[in-house]
């Protein structure tokens, strides 16, 4: 079987930029390195982009947009179908490279992280052939063209699926695309840009930089000749992005941090509700801005969710991830690994109760970026603990005595990405959903739905992912007079 390192080196993408249709040398000389979180060590070294490869790239994306925005929807939707075609061809690689540059466990990558991925391709190529691009309004006809060239930022924590949900859509729109990924994890994208090629796309329609956000990111953000600028990070990273991208006006999109509400209410399956809350606070080992990290519960039944909730965490094997055996691999980078330490010293110090988990290592595992999937109980809202994210698998209980103090604690953060609410009743259930002010809520764990609009309000960003929300974004708005 090859691996992801010598089939990249292999074809000789390792080393180089796709840009204008072509793999290319880059034009600076610094380098990254890719370090396997399930063992420290360096594995593979890759150039970071400078000013003159986002010049290129965006240029060539200029370029490219004059034909590519004319083409027919039919046309861009068949390249769309090629293109899911060679991801699924490449599921294993995907896999593979997922558990190599940010530890996931292998069933995760293989089971969730690829297949979803996946799944946003086939979504804006559904979306795209439905899309009625003309619509009349009397007289006057409202049209929806491509906005431009898009330079697209994705994170470390999701590479390839926060890369599909971004690129899919904006190629189906008839945008043309600069993709910067995570320098911290990489090599989905290099398969990306390589299923690309293959598929057919014209040169310039997708473009691939690698590089760190000060540099090739921030050069993205105030380029002259870019039109719209996409980013999912920190909201520290949203913020600077914006600032750099006002000069110009460009549209920007920001999918941000997240301290995102699971409201237990009294009358709820608790076995259910708690064990698959555990379940989704800790899918991805909680690197995921929506993950539902604040479970709220009443008071009077503290308890016995808590009893719950350990029960669920003690079925939780973290261990090497290309294991079959293991459900958790490693945190992504050391920067989070300290980041998640800090954090769970902090909770126990403000006065948390430490149901299980906590600082260090789990047994046995000496060396690797491994945490200890931590549930804090008896958190009070005001708590750092409760109002600061993590990124990593650290569950704070915080207890409410009524529905009303449920939906304060809820709303009690700056950011708005996600929430999840549980009960049997489902009119009170909808009425505490609608209070809650988050772009994207769940009733009870429903299935993943990859059309349903994902989005943040407040602090956890603006603009919207997925379905035909998702495209709409790439998207301008003309009206037409006297057309008809």
């Amino acid at each position: 079987m090859i691996t992801p390192l010598k089939h990249l080196s292999r074809n000789g993408c390792l080393d180089k930029f796709f840009i204008d249709g072509q793999w290319v040398e880059p034009r600076g000389t610094a380098k990254g390195v890719i370090v396997n979180p399930a063992t420290e060590e360096v594995v593979a070294r890759f150039p970071l982009g400078n000013c003159e490869d986002v010049d290129a790239a965006v240029s060539a994306a200029r370029r490219a947009f004059a034909t590519w925005s004319r083409t027919k929807p039919e046309h861009r939707a068949g390249l769309l179908d090629r293109l899911q075609a060679l991801l699924e061809a490449r599921r294993e690689l995907l896999a593979q490279c997922l558990t190599l540059e940010m530890g996931t466990a292998i069933g995760y990558a293989r089971t969730a992280q690829v297949p979803l991925a996946i799944a946003h391709v086939q979504v804006a190529r559904d979306v795209l052939t439905a899309f009625p691009f003309v619509e009349q309004r009397g007289h006057t006809a409202v049209t929806h063209e491509p906005i431009g060239v898009c330079a697209l930022i994705t994170p470390w924590n999701w590479p390839l699926y926060q890369i599909t949900a971004k690129v899919a859509p904006a190629l189906a729109a008839g945008c043309t695309v600069v993709l910067k990924p995570s320098e911290l994890s990489p090599l989905d994208a290099l398969l990306f840009a390589e299923a690309i090629e293959e598929a057919g796309f014209p040169a310039g329609v997708f473009n691939l930089v690698n590089g760190d956000g000060p540099c090739v990111g921030a050069g993205l953000a105030s380029h002259a000749d870019v039109d719209m600028i996409s980013i999912t990070g920190s909201t520290r990273a949203g913020i600077a992005v914006a600032q750099a991208a006002a000069p110009t006006v460009k549209r920007v999109a920001q999918e941000l941090g997240g301290k995102s509400p699971n409201v237990i209410l009294p009358d709820a399956d608790l076995d259910r509700a708690v064990s698959l809350g555990i379940a989704a606070a800790f899918r991805n080992l909680g690197q995921s801005c929506s993950a539902p990290t604040r479970m709220i519960v009443p008071r009077a039944l503290l308890s016995e969710i808590e009893s719950i909730a350990q029960r669920a965490a003690d079925e939780i094997v973290v261990g090497d991830p290309l294991s079959e055996a293991t459900t958790h691999g490693a945190i992504a980078n050391r920067a989070q690994f300290d980041r998640i330490q800090k954090m769970i010293g902090v909770g126990v110090s403000e006065g948390a109760k430490l149901l299980t988990g906590g600082l260090g290592r789990p047994d046995g595992l000496d060396v690797g970026l491994y945490v200890k999937p931590t549930i804090l109980s008896d958190v009070r809202t005001g708590m750092r603990i409760a109002q600061e994210e993590v990124f990593g698998p650290v569950l704070c209980i915080i207890p409410y005595d009524t529905v009303d103090e449920a939906v304060t604690i809820a709303n009690d953060t700056v950011y708005g990405l996600g929430a999840h609410v549980q009960g049997g009743d489902m009119d009170v259930a909808k009425d505490v959903a609608s209070r809650i002010r988050a772009g994207q809520v769940h009733l009870n764990h429903p299935a993943w739905d990859p059309h349903a609009p994902f989005g943040g309000f407040k602090q956890s960003g603006n603009g919207r992912e997925y379905g035909l929300e998702g495209m709409l974004e790439y998207l301008e708005v003309k009206s037409i007079l006297g057309y008809f």
